[in-house]
Protein backbone atom coordinates (compact mmCIF):
# COMPACT_ATOMS: atom_id res chain seq x y z
CA UNK A 1 0.00 0.00 0.00
CA UNK A 2 2.70 2.35 0.66
CA UNK A 3 4.42 1.91 -2.71
CA UNK A 4 1.15 2.19 -4.35
CA UNK A 5 0.62 5.51 -2.55
CA UNK A 6 3.72 6.62 -3.38
CA UNK A 7 3.45 6.51 -7.02
CA UNK A 8 0.19 8.10 -6.75
CA UNK A 9 1.78 10.94 -4.85
CA UNK A 10 4.38 11.40 -7.47
CA UNK A 11 1.97 11.20 -10.55
CA UNK A 12 -0.54 13.79 -8.57
CA UNK A 13 2.71 16.22 -8.23
CA UNK A 14 3.27 15.40 -11.87
CA UNK A 15 -0.66 16.55 -12.54
CA UNK A 16 -0.41 20.05 -10.70
CA UNK A 17 3.10 20.68 -11.98
CA UNK A 18 1.58 20.67 -15.53
CA UNK A 19 -1.14 22.82 -16.78
CA UNK A 20 -3.69 19.53 -17.51
CA UNK A 21 -5.09 19.16 -13.92
CA UNK A 22 -6.04 23.37 -14.17
CA UNK A 23 -7.00 23.22 -17.30
CA UNK A 24 -8.89 19.54 -17.26
CA UNK A 25 -10.72 21.52 -13.41
CA UNK A 26 -11.24 25.08 -15.40
CA UNK A 27 -13.21 23.44 -18.84
CA UNK A 28 -14.91 20.90 -16.59
CA UNK A 29 -16.38 23.89 -14.51
CA UNK A 30 -17.17 26.30 -17.24
CA UNK A 31 -19.12 23.74 -18.99
CA UNK A 32 -20.50 22.69 -16.62
CA UNK A 33 -21.79 25.68 -15.06
CA UNK A 34 -23.03 26.69 -18.54
CA UNK A 35 -25.21 23.61 -19.49
CA UNK A 36 -26.46 23.80 -16.15
CA UNK A 37 -27.52 26.91 -16.29
CA UNK A 38 -27.91 27.93 -19.54
CA UNK A 39 -29.02 24.94 -21.89
CA UNK A 40 -30.76 23.06 -19.07
CA UNK A 41 -32.39 26.17 -17.71
CA UNK A 42 -31.54 25.14 -14.18
CA UNK A 43 -33.80 28.50 -13.09
CA UNK A 44 -36.83 28.15 -15.04
CA UNK A 45 -37.08 24.38 -14.28
CA UNK A 46 -38.66 25.88 -10.73
CA UNK A 47 -37.01 22.28 -9.22
CA UNK A 48 -35.16 22.17 -6.06
CA UNK A 49 -32.39 19.23 -7.24
CA UNK A 50 -29.72 18.81 -9.32
CA UNK A 51 -30.78 16.76 -11.91
CA UNK A 52 -30.36 19.09 -14.34
CA UNK A 53 -26.32 19.21 -13.25
CA UNK A 54 -25.95 15.91 -13.17
CA UNK A 55 -27.98 14.68 -16.31
CA UNK A 56 -24.49 16.43 -18.82
CA UNK A 57 -22.18 14.55 -16.53
CA UNK A 58 -21.79 11.28 -18.80
CA UNK A 59 -21.22 13.58 -21.79
CA UNK A 60 -18.72 15.51 -20.22
CA UNK A 61 -16.72 13.28 -18.57
CA UNK A 62 -16.74 11.41 -22.58
CA UNK A 63 -14.45 13.65 -23.64
CA UNK A 64 -12.84 15.51 -20.61
CA UNK A 65 -11.78 12.33 -18.65
CA UNK A 66 -10.01 10.10 -21.04
CA UNK A 67 -8.34 13.75 -22.06
CA UNK A 68 -7.00 13.38 -17.88
CA UNK A 69 -6.42 9.82 -18.39
CA UNK A 70 -4.82 9.31 -21.81
CA UNK A 71 -0.89 10.42 -20.38
CA UNK A 72 -1.40 7.72 -18.22
CA UNK A 73 0.67 5.29 -19.69
CA UNK A 74 1.33 6.65 -23.05
CA UNK A 75 3.71 9.09 -21.73
CA UNK A 76 5.62 6.65 -19.42
CA UNK A 77 6.07 4.12 -22.93
CA UNK A 78 6.91 7.46 -25.60
CA UNK A 79 9.77 8.11 -23.06
CA UNK A 80 10.50 5.00 -22.31
CA UNK A 81 10.46 5.42 -18.60
CA UNK A 82 7.97 2.47 -18.10
CA UNK A 83 10.97 -0.04 -18.29
CA UNK A 84 12.83 2.13 -15.56
CA UNK A 85 9.56 2.18 -13.51
CA UNK A 86 8.81 -1.62 -13.89
CA UNK A 87 12.43 -1.94 -12.39
CA UNK A 88 11.85 -0.67 -9.35
CA UNK A 89 10.87 -2.22 -6.04
CA UNK A 90 6.75 -1.90 -7.14
CA UNK A 91 4.73 -4.80 -8.97
CA UNK A 92 3.14 -3.46 -12.00
CA UNK A 93 -0.46 -3.74 -10.00
CA UNK A 94 1.06 -1.63 -7.26
CA UNK A 95 2.19 1.47 -10.38
CA UNK A 96 -1.58 0.86 -12.02
CA UNK A 97 -3.53 1.30 -9.05
CA UNK A 98 -1.37 4.23 -7.93
CA UNK A 99 -1.57 6.25 -11.47
CA UNK A 100 -5.05 5.58 -11.41
CA UNK A 101 -5.66 6.98 -7.54
CA UNK A 102 -3.82 10.11 -8.75
CA UNK A 103 -5.90 10.97 -12.33
CA UNK A 104 -8.92 9.94 -10.12
CA UNK A 105 -8.42 12.60 -7.39
CA UNK A 106 -7.42 14.97 -9.89
CA UNK A 107 -11.33 14.66 -11.40
CA UNK A 108 -12.73 14.55 -7.73
CA UNK A 109 -11.05 17.65 -7.34
CA UNK A 110 -12.67 19.20 -10.41
CA UNK A 111 -16.21 17.91 -8.96
CA UNK A 112 -16.05 18.70 -5.38
CA UNK A 113 -15.71 22.06 -6.54
CA UNK A 114 -18.45 22.37 -7.91
CA UNK A 115 -19.94 22.92 -4.52
CA UNK A 116 -22.06 26.29 -5.32
CA UNK A 117 -24.12 24.58 -7.27
CA UNK A 118 -25.43 22.70 -4.12
CA UNK A 119 -25.36 25.86 -2.02
CA UNK A 120 -27.37 27.95 -4.79
CA UNK A 121 -30.12 25.18 -4.78
CA UNK A 122 -30.36 24.86 -0.95
CA UNK A 123 -30.62 28.56 -0.90
CA UNK A 124 -33.44 28.86 -3.61
CA UNK A 125 -35.28 25.75 -2.01
CA UNK A 126 -34.81 22.78 0.44
CA UNK A 127 -33.86 20.10 -1.99
CA UNK A 128 -32.94 16.17 -0.92
CA UNK A 129 -29.07 16.43 0.24
CA UNK A 130 -29.10 12.65 0.13
CA UNK A 131 -29.99 12.70 -3.60
CA UNK A 132 -28.12 15.20 -4.47
CA UNK A 133 -25.25 13.34 -2.57
CA UNK A 134 -26.29 9.78 -4.27
CA UNK A 135 -25.99 12.11 -7.55
CA UNK A 136 -22.72 13.12 -6.45
CA UNK A 137 -21.20 9.20 -5.38
CA UNK A 138 -22.82 8.28 -8.83
CA UNK A 139 -21.12 10.63 -10.94
CA UNK A 140 -17.60 9.97 -9.02
CA UNK A 141 -17.87 6.12 -9.86
CA UNK A 142 -18.70 7.11 -13.12
CA UNK A 143 -15.56 9.02 -13.69
CA UNK A 144 -13.66 6.44 -12.26
CA UNK A 145 -14.97 3.43 -14.88
CA UNK A 146 -14.19 6.17 -17.77
CA UNK A 147 -10.48 6.49 -16.07
CA UNK A 148 -10.01 3.24 -15.96
CA UNK A 149 -11.04 2.97 -19.33
CA UNK A 150 -8.79 5.72 -20.33
CA UNK A 151 -5.60 3.34 -18.50
CA UNK A 152 -6.27 0.28 -20.34
CA UNK A 153 -6.31 1.83 -23.97
CA UNK A 154 -3.12 4.22 -22.32
CA UNK A 155 -1.30 1.08 -21.99
CA UNK A 156 -1.90 -0.50 -25.56
CA UNK A 157 -0.23 2.39 -27.10
CA UNK A 158 2.35 5.41 -26.47
CA UNK A 159 0.16 7.56 -28.58
CA UNK A 160 -1.74 9.62 -26.59
CA UNK A 161 -4.09 10.80 -29.60
CA UNK A 162 -4.35 7.34 -30.44
CA UNK A 163 -5.25 6.49 -26.82
CA UNK A 164 -7.65 9.60 -26.68
CA UNK A 165 -9.49 8.21 -29.49
CA UNK A 166 -9.95 4.28 -28.19
CA UNK A 167 -11.05 5.48 -24.72
CA UNK A 168 -14.24 7.65 -26.21
CA UNK A 169 -14.90 5.14 -28.41
CA UNK A 170 -15.54 2.79 -25.63
CA UNK A 171 -16.91 5.19 -23.40
CA UNK A 172 -19.25 6.07 -25.88
CA UNK A 173 -20.42 2.53 -26.17
CA UNK A 174 -21.17 2.01 -23.02
CA UNK A 175 -22.90 5.41 -22.87
CA UNK A 176 -25.10 4.34 -25.95
CA UNK A 177 -25.94 1.02 -24.99
CA UNK A 178 -28.28 2.39 -22.78
CA UNK A 179 -29.63 6.04 -24.22
CA UNK A 180 -33.48 6.33 -24.58
CA UNK A 181 -33.16 6.85 -28.17
CA UNK A 182 -30.89 3.79 -28.94
CA UNK A 183 -33.15 1.40 -26.71
CA UNK A 184 -35.98 2.70 -28.43
CA UNK A 185 -34.65 1.56 -31.63
CA UNK A 186 -33.67 -1.68 -30.26
CA UNK A 187 -37.07 -1.82 -28.70
CA UNK A 188 -38.91 -1.52 -32.03
CA UNK A 189 -37.58 -5.08 -33.64
CA UNK A 190 -35.79 -6.86 -30.82
CA UNK A 191 -37.32 -8.61 -27.56
CA UNK A 192 -37.06 -7.29 -24.17
CA UNK A 193 -34.82 -9.29 -22.88
CA UNK A 194 -32.02 -8.48 -25.47
CA UNK A 195 -33.22 -4.62 -24.87
CA UNK A 196 -32.54 -5.09 -21.27
CA UNK A 197 -29.31 -7.16 -21.49
CA UNK A 198 -27.87 -3.93 -23.52
CA UNK A 199 -29.74 -1.40 -21.75
CA UNK A 200 -27.48 -3.38 -18.80
CA UNK A 201 -24.01 -2.80 -19.53
CA UNK A 202 -24.86 1.34 -19.78
CA UNK A 203 -23.77 3.93 -17.68
CA UNK A 204 -26.49 5.89 -18.27
CA UNK A 205 -28.84 2.49 -16.81
CA UNK A 206 -27.00 2.78 -13.23
CA UNK A 207 -25.89 6.24 -13.55
CA UNK A 208 -29.62 7.77 -13.80
CA UNK A 209 -30.31 5.53 -11.09
CA UNK A 210 -27.96 6.30 -8.67
CA UNK A 211 -28.58 9.85 -9.46
CA UNK A 212 -32.59 9.46 -8.49
CA UNK A 213 -31.24 8.67 -5.10
CA UNK A 214 -31.62 5.03 -5.47
CA UNK A 215 -27.92 3.46 -4.07
CA UNK A 216 -28.78 0.09 -5.62
CA UNK A 217 -26.07 -2.23 -5.00
CA UNK A 218 -26.02 -3.95 -8.26
CA UNK A 219 -25.89 -0.23 -9.57
CA UNK A 220 -22.59 0.23 -7.36
CA UNK A 221 -21.34 -2.88 -8.40
CA UNK A 222 -21.55 -2.54 -12.39
CA UNK A 223 -19.11 0.76 -11.90
CA UNK A 224 -16.44 -1.14 -9.40
CA UNK A 225 -16.99 -3.94 -12.37
CA UNK A 226 -15.89 -1.66 -15.08
CA UNK A 227 -13.11 -0.28 -12.93
CA UNK A 228 -11.81 -3.92 -11.81
CA UNK A 229 -11.74 -5.14 -15.26
CA UNK A 230 -10.36 -2.47 -16.74
CA UNK A 231 -7.41 -2.23 -14.36
CA UNK A 232 -6.87 -5.92 -14.39
CA UNK A 233 -6.99 -5.63 -18.27
CA UNK A 234 -3.92 -2.87 -18.13
CA UNK A 235 -2.09 -4.80 -15.89
CA UNK A 236 -2.40 -7.89 -18.24
CA UNK A 237 -0.96 -5.38 -21.10
CA UNK A 238 1.98 -4.10 -18.81
CA UNK A 239 2.92 -7.44 -18.38
CA UNK A 240 3.06 -8.45 -21.71
CA UNK A 241 5.13 -5.39 -22.06
CA UNK A 242 7.69 -6.09 -19.28
CA UNK A 243 7.73 -9.89 -20.46
CA UNK A 244 8.58 -8.50 -24.38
Amino acid sequence: MKSTLTIAKRELLGYFASPVAFVFIVIFLLLAGFFTFMVAGFFERGEANLAAFFSWHPWLYLFLVPAVGMRMWSEERRLGTIELLLTMPVTPWQAIVGKFLASWVVVSVALVLTFPVVITVNYLGNPDNGVIFAGYLGSMLMAGSYLAISAMTSAMTRNQVVSFILAVVISLFLILAGFPPVTNLLTSWAPTWLVEGVAAFSVMTHFESIQKGVLDSRDVLYFLSVIAFSLFTTSVIIRAHRAG
